[in-house]
């Protein structure tokens, strides 16, 4: 519709300047015409075949542009438009000079000259200055203002609300992988998860209602440390009775992600296409790595199945299986370890003490030297 628009803006102009071009002829040329009206619809005419063409250049370079605008990202929009606005108007503060000085009538052109090229060149050195550096500009005005920009282009993907579960609540780790900042986004609590977590500190079973008020008391101290981070979130499903399917439905509706550590809940919201996060994952993948030949520093707590055995347990809850640490139990040690079993439990490390390692392989060397 605009296209068509300027074609034919162009074609009226050229068909009423070349109507009214011949007003301009010199009075001995219209003296000379027989049918003046007749000599201007012609020049009209050829007016508005002029008008035509210009007009489908214009079309043409006016979509060029317009296409150029749209795949230009926002803040590159932005800081070129800013650093125009600034280059005319240091091309008009330069320039005032110019225009009291007294010039000869017969140089007059010069300020108007003077005007349009100063313009015209201060005006694309501001564009293009404010392409090369807008959004360190636009950094130094608001640290944000570059991402929010990217984020509404579409160029940054903003980081999804994380929907709290109530087990993860009374777990309690969220709070402190809150205190590492690695979660990004805001963290939702809707009201039904509140809910029941005071049903739960009310239950009359004295262990639930220790773990309810756990968890009460571990979200208060989060709305304390991150007001503007975790959000109580009002939405509710009437026909909705459990609130497992509760969670799962607000993170559909949001495009959020679930944050929980409950098993089946992660099955359920994976196979309705929902985004988990596990804490039970993190805390898994954040164990580390023990190779044979590694050195632990243990205390050895309990005796193994086998006689000769001691158990003692990592700080992530790994059980450590240590060889002749039956006379151990109750000691620090330090111990090598010497393999490593992942069963459906969980993962076994398989040690024996340091001092025995060496002891036998000194008695090995004595053995090979005789």
């Amino acid at each position: 519709m605009l296209d068509a628009i300027i074609v034919i803006s162009f074609i009226l102009a050229g068909v009423g300047i070349g109507f009214y071009s011949v007003d301009f002829l010199p009075d001995e040329t219209l003296r000379q015409v027989s049918n003046i009206e007749g000599l201007s619809l012609v020049i009209a005419g050829f007016g508005g075949i002029i008008g035509l063409a210009l007009g489908l250049v214009a079309q043409t370079t006016y979509q060029r542009l317009e296409r150029q605008v749209r795949e230009m990202p926002v803040d590159l929009l932005l800081s070129r438009s800013v650093g125009l606005v600034l280059g005319l108007l240091v091309a008009n503060l330069i320039l005032l000079p110019i225009f009291l000085l007294p010039i000869p009538p017969d140089f007059s052109f010069i300020k108007p000259m003077a005007a349009v090229l100063g313009s015209v060149i201060f005006a694309a050195t501001g564009v293009n200055l404010g392409g090369a550096h807008g959004r360190s500009l636009l950094r130094l005005i608001n640290p944000n203002s570059v991402e929010t920009l990217l984020v509404a282009e579409g160029t940054l993907k903003p980081a999804a609300s994380k929907v709290l579960d109530t087990s993860c609540i009374i777990d309690g780790r969220i709070e402190d992988i809150l205190a590492t900042g690695f979660l990004e986004g805001q963290i939702l609590v809707p009201q039904f998860v509140l809910q029941e977590l005071q049903l739960i500190a009310d239950a009359s079973n004295d262990q639930k209602r220790t773990r309810g008020r756990r968890g009460l008391d571990i979200l208060k101290r989060l709305k304390e440390a991150y007001r503007d981070k975790i959000v109580i979130h009002s939405a509710d499903y009437d026909d909705i009775s459990t609130v497992d399917a509760k969670l799962v439905r607000l993170a559909q509706d949001i495009n959020g992600t679930l944050l929980t550590n409950d098993y089946n809940l992660n099955k359920v919201a994976s196979l309705q296409k929902v985004e988990v996060l596990n804490i039970n994952d993190l805390a898994q993948a954040m164990r580390p790595s023990y190779l044979p030949g590694d050195f632990l520093d243990l205390k050895i707590l309990k005796q193994g199945k086998e006689p000769d055995q001691g158990v003692g347990y990592l700080n992530d809850g790994t059980m450590v299986v240590v060889e002749a640490g039956d006379r151990l139990i109750g000691e620090e040690v330090s111990v090598i370890v010497t393999g490593s079993l992942q069963t459906s439990a969980g993962r076994m490390i398989f040690a024996r003490p340091q001092d025995s390692s060496q002891g036998s392989a000194s008695e090995g060397s004595k053995v090979s030297r005789s």
